[in-house]
This record gives structure tokens, sequence and C-alpha cells, in this order.
């Protein structure tokens, strides 16, 4: 797949909420998910789809209700691409968030091999 194609793929399954389908057919084996800081629930780091999913699996059973959820269109270029992420969201400790999150991805022989988010 090309950075084009696998940007506009990204984009598709995550505004159906496919996060685990997009990382499993987009993400290498061995890609890195950097998030803006750490904190209790997560590594600044995560190394490995395995690792990855897992973290998408935390943050699911974090979330009591998502009440909005919008992917921008991707900015692409040769090896990588961003996009904005909007998230409404209400948590099991009933903290309420809202946010818009930087979204940056860097490919690597047709995979996403690093992942980065920003506030």
């Amino acid at each position: 797949m090309t950075t084009n194609q696998i940007a506009n793929r990204l984009v598709e399954l995550c505004r159906q909420g496919e996060f685990e389908t997009a990382q499993k057919e987009l993400f290498a084996k061995d890609a890195t998910s950097i998030e803006p800081m750490a904190s209790e629930a997560f590594a600044k780091e995560t190394k490995g789809l395995n690792a990855i999913l897992e973290k998408g699996k935390q943050w699911g059973n974090m979330v009591e209700s998502m009440h909005k959820m919008e992917v921008s269109e991707p900015i692409v270029a040769a090896n990588s691409f961003a996009c904005t992420m909007h998230m409404d969201v209400t948590m099991k400790n009933k903290e309420h968030w809202d946010m818009t999150e930087l979204c940056t991805y860097t490919i690597k022989d047709g995979k996403i091999v690093t992942e980065q988010f920003f506030m």
C-alpha cells in the first residue's frame, strides 16, 4: 500500500471506531506508539503491535461513553501523514474529556512504524 492508501484507510477505520482493525491491518509488528506524556494508565512510549493493541484495550476499558469522534482528512507526504482526532468522551470515573489530538504516522515498507500524538 502507498502512504496515501494507508492514510485514507486509517482515517476510514477510525471514523468507524475500528481502531483495533486499523492497528492489525496497517501497523508493523515492531511499531512504536508515542503519547504526549506518561500517565498512570499509559507509558510515554509503547513498542510492538501486541503492546499497542493492549494499550487500546486499556483505553476502551476506561471509557464509559463516546459522545463524538471526528477524524480529519489526512495530510500526506512521501513517507508520513497526519490527521486530527476530536473525541468527546465520558470516562468510567465520570471525568469528561473533550479533546483534539494531532496524530502523526510514519510509514516504512507499506506499514505504519510510528504513531505519535500531540495535544
